[in-house]
């Protein structure tokens, strides 16, 4: 059962699309695979674990991927959460192709991406992927044929909706040509600005901006600096305060930060329990930004 005081739902909620509506902290499946996202996860039943806390915490928005293993995290999904229980949304990405650990090709062919939504409809169990994201634009394809390529997927009703990922400005305007750009899903956290005008951008436009390494403090997390000041203060890790602080950024954020672990699960879950006040989040967003010009 979902505890009301230690719960996602308290987050608030993000429209995706028309009709779609999540609570705006989200899981990431990316860590529930091997070293270097190859292969099985060291501890499988931890994994499987972990992906059932996940409804129970009140979390109803799972991002994973085709190339995560590649096919385990949505095999593993399926597994741990199949039938899935109403409401809950999993997201999918394909475009990125593996042939070993840490190694990541883009793969932009509209064949192939349509190839790869179909193995992901399988993989996952479902007859429509509610939203799907191209992981990223091949440089060697002409953008304008995979925009058209997902705009076909959408118009055939194999996905719902559709997003973007490590993309910019001018990208996100030339794929909404073809479909409604409902998401992105570019890296941001407290140290790395480096997408803050695609931030402002969906949030002036309403569209979900979903960053990937959200936790990341780097050396913010030390001993006796601010974040570890103001963790103490609110009697929080300094993990949950940078994560606290990126939710009150931007309200189309929506975090996944990802785990193998149902202890790491629930700590990110209790964020929901820390209301950082504007002093608090200026303060740190000032240390974050002086972190990321220095590091530039």
């Amino acid at each position: 059962m979902t505890n009301p005081s230690n719960s996602a739902v308290k987050f608030g909620t993000f429209k995706i699309g028309d009709d779609i509506e999540i609570n705006r902290l989200g899981y990431g499946a990316m860590q529930i695979t091997g070293k270097g996202i190859w292969g099985s996860p060291a501890d499988p039943e931890e994994a499987i674990r972990t992906l059932k806390r996940v409804p129970e915490l009140g979390i109803n928005f799972i991002d994973t991927a085709d190339s995560y293993g590649p096919d385990i995290s949505e095999w593993l999904i399926k597994d741990a959460l199949h039938p899935y229980a109403k409401g809950l949304v999993i997201a999918t990405k394909g475009g990125l192709t593996r042939s070993g650990p840490d190694i990541w090709q883009p793969v932009g062919r509209p064949e192939y991406l349509i190839q790869q939504v179909h193995k992901s409809l399988r993989n996952l169990g479902v007859e429509q992927i509610d939203l799907w994201q191209l992981h990223r634009i091949d440089p060697k394809v002409p953008a304008d044929e995979q925009f058209d390529a997902i705009k076909s997927m959408i118009g055939d009703k194999l996905i719902r909706n559709a997003g973007l990922s490590e993309v910019s400005v001018p990208d996100i305007k030339a794929a909404s040509k073809f479909f409604d750009v409902v998401t992105v899903q570019n890296r941001y956290n407290l140290i790395d600005r480096t997408n803050e005008s695609v931030l402002d951008y969906c949030t002036e436009q309403g569209i979900g901006f979903i960053p990937w390494f959200p936790l990341a403090a780097g050396d913010l997390a030390r001993p006796g600096s601010l974040l570890d000041a103001i963790a103490a203060k609110y009697g929080a890790t300094p993990s949950q305060i940078a994560l606290s602080w990126v939710l009150k950024r931007s309200p189309v954020m929506l975090p996944i930060p990802g785990t193998s672990k149902v202890t790491h699960l629930e700590q990110n879950v209790a964020t929901a329990n820390i209301v950082l006040s504007d002093a608090d989040f200026a303060a740190l967003d000032s240390e974050g930004l002086k972190a990321f010009e220095a590091a530039a």
